[in-house]
């Protein structure tokens, strides 16, 4: 069966976002972009937009499921591509379209807010046989990387909000769609400095990235996407975390140690710590909840923190079999002989970081000697300070 490529286009910069996609339709013979707009869910529907590089081919709506315009696009991004798959790697007959010559790929250019990781996973898991994502590409506008990644302002209050039960943040959002993508397809930005162009490559150092006009966009879309590998490198236990760096002002510290936090002092510095970088994440280790794995994510002044579940040390023997052997691996390499992968990883990202006080501030947060020394039981006694956090 031939399989009809699908590429995920997203991302909060709306101009290089849509930059990238007039590329792709220009260059890819026969290809056509399918776009779900969000922002008519107040009048209770999503409407579906079919285009190539001429023009407009159609248009429909998608009812709101359980009030959520994000609901509605997941219901009907799937069928539309189906649609489109049963049509030969066509552009659809119904539309009077003529048909395509060479290669034809579907794209699926992204409301604003819309993540997407969601929509991968969606179609790797309901779109059957017929689809296959080759490409997750965000647009980017490096001059508006750092002005977005600093807002905390509710995607609710800027009109982005992709449910009324959406409480994201602008700069959480854009952090996630530029970390998930392997390809970030640049627009030329007179605006932009060497810092920004730092801070693009220090937050993402194993994206390609590929200007946009220049003719190696079309190439990157069709390279290949592996949506399991992609899940595993945003897992907090495995995540492919970027590494120490210093580059036209702009810093990256990676701090890693093998002594849990106490939770009375982290509780109390966790204002200093999220707003001391631009982005920070990674996984920690609290002396109260010595086997739970905790999930570290901050971006403009706001800190997300999650249980991702225990450390893998904590784990009976006969569930090891049932880890991925990428959690496996990234165990290995923290192992310690006493608590096995229980550690922090933390990586803080800013122009003008702080290092030095950084690392002064998190180092204050660990138990001291005595603290340690009295064991797993003494830690467990220790106030229980993320509790509200941790919403238990």
């Amino acid at each position: 069966m031939t399989r009809l490529p699908v590429v995920i286009v997203g991302g909060l910069h709306a101009e290089a976002r849509r930059a990238a996609v007039e590329e792709l339709l220009v260059t890819v013979p026969g290809s056509v972009a399918l776009h779900h707009d969000l922002s008519t869910a107040v009048q209770g529907t999503v409407v579906r937009t079919l285009r190539d590089a001429t023009g407009v081919l159609g248009t429909g709506e998608a009812p709101l499921v359980n009030d959520c315009a994000c609901c509605a696009l997941r219901e009907d991004l799937v069928p539309e591509l189906e649609r489109l798959a049963d049509a030969g790697l066509t552009l659809p007959q119904a539309l009077g379209s003529a048909r395509a010559e060479g290669t034809s790929i579907a794209i699926v250019e992204l409301w604003d807010s819309v993540e997407p990781k969601a929509m991968a996973e969606v179609i790797a898991a309901h779109g059957g046989p017929e689809l296959s994502v080759t490409g997750v590409i965000t647009g980017v506008d490096p001059a508006l990387l750092l002005p977005y990644l600093g807002n905390g302002d509710d995607l609710m209050d800027a009109g982005l909000a992709a449910a009324a039960t959406d409480q994201r943040t602008i700069a959480d959002t854009w952090a996630r769609q530029l970390e998930y993508a392997p390809v970030l397809a640049l627009v030329d930005s007179p605006e932009a400095d060497d810092a920004d162009r730092a801070l693009l490559a220090q937050l993402h150092p194993t994206a390609r990235q590929v200007r946009i006009g220049h003719g190696e966009l079309a190439g990157a879309a069709l390279g290949g996407f592996d949506v399991d590998a992609a899940a595993a490198a945003q897992h907090p236990a495995c995540a492919l975390l970027p590494a120490d760096a210093d580059e036209a002002g702009v810093s990256t510290l990676v701090w890693h140690r093998d002594r849990p936090f106490h939770p009375e002092r982290l509780y109390a510095a966790l204002e200093d710590l999220t707003c001391a970088a631009a982005r920070s994440r990674g996984r920690f280790w609290l002396a109260d909840r010595p086997d739970t794995l905790l999930h570290w994510d901050a971006a403009g002044g706001a800190l997300c923190v999650e249980s991702a579940g225990p450390w893998l040390v904590s784990l009976p023997d006969a569930a090891w079999d049932m880890v991925p052997p990428v959690r496996r691996a990234a165990a290995a390499l923290d192992w310690h002989p006493q608590h096995g992968d229980c550690c922090q990883h933390l990586v803080f990202t800013s122009p003008g970081l702080d290092r030095d006080g950084l690392a002064e501030i998190l180092e204050s947060c660990l138990l001291t000697d005595a603290e340690y020394g009295a064991g797993r039981e003494s830690w467990k006694g220790l106030p229980r300070a993320f509790d509200t956090l941790l919403e238990i």
